[in-house]
């Protein structure tokens, strides 16, 4: 009985240790290591992107990088690493901490939550199509608000091949799939692996509209080979909530970074930092985070 009771203690204290283990403290990690490790979507300007030899430039990375700050008045030998990934690893990326933080457009949803923790909102948009001046009567009646208005001149409109496109491993992407799915549909959805690849098949004609949150799509529309030629839709069919992704299970480091976030939206340095990326949006912009996003 006593060799019993001896191998259960021993069997408890091994679990508890273990646990311990697994769910040490992010700030311990990034002070072992000496360096926080800043995950980032290269394709999500404004949020996020960078160019080769360059770091990455965003809002996003703005808000990572004050969270960085904080972290530095813990740790002033705080280096910084920003690594890139792609939507469909990064969230495993946070899990198996391969990286400390997530930055860009990253939308808060309960099965991203199965994986990863977020911190409080950073920005708040909803899905839309990028379309041509040409694309078909029916996609411009469900996007936009205004009349119908066909290209006078230039090249003449093709056939409709009722293909709309959207990046894979998005929340976009399956809201849209569950939404074809229960009803009767001739639409075909085409995958890309990045805005650029959607941008450009669009300019080709070889899908009629793609589909992302509409804030990246105004971004994206800026690069086009002729952005006169395209349409952002005016009307939202999701809810889309970005914050910053980070490890589940850390209170503390939630905490800090939610701090981080609160002490930005509440000071000076907010408001041009708003202009910088998103221009004459910025004062509604301010307004809806200060009232739906400060603790």
């Amino acid at each position: 009985m006593a060799k019993h009771m001896r191998r259960l203690l021993l069997a408890g204290l091994a679990f508890c240790l273990s646990a311990f283990s697994a769910g040490a403290a992010t700030l311990d990690t990034i002070g072992e290591r000496g360096s926080l490790r800043i995950g980032y979507i290269s394709d999500e300007a404004p949020f996020s992107s960078s160019k080769p030899g360059a770091e990455p430039v965003g809002y996003a990375i703005d808000l990572c990088d004050r969270i960085a700050d904080e972290i530095e008045h813990q740790l002033p030998q705080l280096k910084r690493e920003y690594v890139e990934m792609t939507l469909a690893h990064g969230f495993d990326a946070v899990k198996n901490e391969e990286i400390d933080l997530l930055c860009g457009s990253i939308t808060v949803n309960l099965d991203r939550r199965e994986t990863v923790d977020f911190s409080q909102p950073i920005f708040l948009t909803g899905a839309s199509a990028l379309l041509r001046k040409d694309s078909p009567n029916y996609l411009q009646t469900l996007f936009l608000d205004g009349p119908v208005v066909h290209t006078v001149g230039g090249r003449a409109p093709t056939a409709p091949t009722n293909v709309i496109g959207m990046r894979a491993n998005t929340t976009t992407a399956a809201a849209l799939r569950e939404a074809l799915a229960i009803q009767v549909s001739k639409t075909k959805l085409a995958d890309f692996n990045t805005h650029e690849d959607g941008l450009k098949a669009l300019e080709d004609h070889k899908i009629d509209a793609y589909i992302a949150d509409q804030v990246l799509l105004i971004s994206l529309a800026k690069r086009a080979r002729d952005p006169s030629s395209l349409d952002v839709g005016d009307r939202l069919l999701t809810h889309e909530p970005y914050a910053i992704a980070l490890r589940r299970d850390d209170a503390d480091f939630r905490l800090l970074a939610d701090r981080a976030l609160t002490d930005l939206y509440l000071s000076d340095d907010f408001m041009p930092l708003l202009e910088k990326y998103f221009g004459a949006e910025a004062a509604m912009l301010h307004t809806q985070i200060i009232m739906q996003h400060v603790p």
